[in-house]
């Protein structure tokens, strides 16, 4: 991501509704994967640290980030209570030779020019049984200034996804899509950032009190969905891998 990005982030992450919703589904998720106690886990493109106290809930956390700024914020954001190394996919990944119970890329594969070589990297360093959490934007069509300020690589379809994956000798236990009730209102903004061709995304700044509130409890109330059932659309789809035997 650029530098602005992570600043970006750094500033809204605890307290914006996308940041928020998204690390209680996330969280859901991994309470229902039965990981061992004490679990050992890797975030993998961790940017300023948001999500590692969340991860911490379920067991041992590392942490991997490309950018030296974000790490140093993540450091100090966390008191230094997290191994934050920097690094990045494929070829250039700390903790050599720990083997994880869950390794987590979290709107982080499309940051990644090779990612099938990066998911190979993944999954050599699960542990017997470990599980991959992968959560990536949905819809090449909806590419906007969004995407290139972030600069992603590429947006997923369930099909290009499950084609990524397989490709890496990794097997989809499950993908589903995500962030669905508010997809109307995402597919809108991004629209509107294409007709006006601006120059920031819409979304990134941390709304009003009121509706950055509501947004969060819509968005938040999927973790009660995900459970149940797969969803057919939404702005970002979210996956659990397995090693192929």
């Amino acid at each position: 991501m650029s530098p602005e990005a992570y600043l970006d982030m750094a500033g809204t992450e605890d307290h914006h509704w996308w940041f928020q919703g998204r690390r209680r589904i996330l969280g859901n998720v991994i309470r229902r994967l039965s990981l061992p106690t004490d679990a050992a886990i890797l975030e993998i493109g961790s940017g300023t640290g948001g999500n590692l106290d969340m991860l911490a809930a379920h067991g041992r956390v590392h942490a991997v980030e490309m950018d030296t700024d974000a790490c140093a914020i993540a450091h100090q954001k966390t008191g230094g209570r997290f191994d934050i190394r920097q690094g990045h996919c494929p070829d250039d990944m700390p903790f050599d030779g720990t083997r994880y119970d869950l390794v987590c890329l979290f709107d982080c594969l499309e940051h990644i020019g090779p990612d099938v070589a990066s998911l190979r990297c993944v999954r050599d360093q699960l542990a017997p049984g470990g599980a991959v959490l992968v959560s990536v934007p949905a819809n090449a069509w909806m590419w906007s200034q969004h995407d290139v300020m972030l600069h992603h690589h590429r947006r997923y379809s369930r099909q290009t996804l499950t084609k990524t994956v397989e490709s890496a000798g990794l097997a989809i236990e499950r993908v589903t899509y995500f962030n669905t009730a508010l997809f109307p209102l995402a597919v809108v903004a991004r629209m509107k950032d294409r007709l006006l061709r601006s120059s920031m995304a819409s979304g990134t700044a941390l709304p009003p009190s009121w509706l950055n509130t509501s947004l969060y409890r819509i968005f938040s109330a999927e973790r009660w969905v995900l459970p149940h059932i797969d969803l057919p659309f939404g702005v970002s789809l979210l996956a659990v891998l397995r090693a192929k035997p």
